[in-house]
This record gives C-alpha cells, structure tokens and sequence, in this order.
C-alpha cells in the first residue's frame, strides 16, 4: 500500500514523524511531503499546496490528511489520480468558502486582532500556556513539532478554496471530540468511520493506535 501523509499547513511534517516509521515497518510505502516552504510566500495557497501535495503521489495512493489538510483533497485529485483519501481529525472539504468562514466567529475574531503586518503567530501560540504541553508528553518531539512552525499568512486563512466537489472515495477517522461533527457529517455520507478518544495530535502521541485505525479504513479502498 502507498500512503502519502499530509500535515496541515498551519504546521509541519513532524505530525506525522512518529506514524511513518511504523507503517514503513508494516510494509507500506510512505511520502511525508513538506508543504512549510509554501506558507513563507505571498499565495495563493491552495494551488502551490495541492500541487506540492501531488507531486508525491505515485500511483494507485491513498491520501491520509490531518487537520487544515482536508481543504486540499479535492484540488489535489484533479491533477493526479488518487485511490482514496482517508480524513485524519481534518477538515471536510469546503469548496467556495475560506478557512475564515468555517471557524466561530469569536476565534476568527481572536486571531485578526492578534495579526502584524498580514500574518499570525505560529499555530502553537494560539492556544493557552500548557495546551501543546499536555498534547505532546515528549519533549523532543514537541519541540521538533513547535519549531518548524512559521507564522500563518491571514491571506491563507482569507483564500476561498477552489469550488471543486469531492469525488475521491473517503474514509474519516476522529482523534478528538473537536472532529466529532466532521465525523457524524463523513458517516452520515456513508463513509467508513473509526474513532479514538484521544487528542488532534495522537499520531505523534499514540501513534501505534493510529497506524492500527489508517490501516483499517485503508482496505476499504
């Protein structure tokens, strides 16, 4: 099985530095591609992020996105046939909508009156002292997590994703009560569903029970 692992573009390819490993050793192969280089310049984001994406796609791959990735499915499939996509505590796609639109109106608003001269702190500063702490125990590997994290254009989180539907054939697997919606949504559509009552970042901190759950949703494909 090819498998290529998305991290979302508020953060880095450290989401998923502890699962590689594991499925590598369980036979598959693995991309991990680094879409941070692309969040430095002036966008727009969505076409330079699906085409990143794309370019590590060998054929016959499953797509396993986590978080903001999700928005970049659909774009992604137009330009290179994907076998499936398995939707890792992500976003469901939101073609014709920003990032913006989809969050509460009370964080959106947090965030615009935290933005100097066009961009936000890193994502690991948006949330309370400790947070990342308590999701991350290990301190190497958070600190590997919060330090190839850059600060976030709001042009990104501005951007209207490209109205393409999805037409990939889907998975969802829910890590935190956050995604719980997402979940419900992507079951409700008739999607293979797992779920884990962990955290958004359980693939760095229980990794062997996720790689269990991509897995198994994979060989619904």
């Amino acid at each position: 099985m090819r498998l290529v692992l998305l991290h979302s573009p508020l953060v880095g390819p450290t989401t998923w530095a502890a699962l590689a490993p594991l499925l590598r050793a369980r036979g598959h192969a693995v991309a991990v591609p680094d879409l941070t280089p692309l969040m430095a310049g002036e966008g727009p984001y969505y076409p330079a992020l699906a085409e990143a994406a794309a370019a590590a796609v060998a054929d016959d791959s499953i797509l396993a996105v986590h978080s903001g990735a999700g928005a970049l499915v659909p774009a992604i499939a137009t330009l290179t046939p994907v076998r499936g996509a398995i939707f890792v505590d992500a976003l469901l796609p939101h073609p014709g909508a920003s990032w913006f639109a989809g969050v509460p109106e009370q964080l959106g608003s947090r965030l615009r009156t935290s933005a100097k001269d066009g961009r936000l702190p890193p994502w690991h500063a948006w949330w309370p002292k400790g947070a990342m702490e308590a999701l991350l125990p290990d301190r190497k590997l958070g600190a590997a997590f919060i330090a190839e994290q850059g600060e976030v254009p709001v042009a990104y989180l501005d951007e209207v994703a490209p109205a393409i539907p999805l037409g990939t054939p889907s998975a969802y697997l829910q890590l935190s009560g956050a995604y719980k919606e997402d979940a419900d949504v992507a079951e409700a559509e008739g999607w293979p569903v797992g779920r884990l009552e962990l955290s958004h970042l359980a693939m760095l901190s229980h990794p062997e029970a996720v790689t269990a759950q991509i897995e198994k949703l994979a060989a619904a494909f």
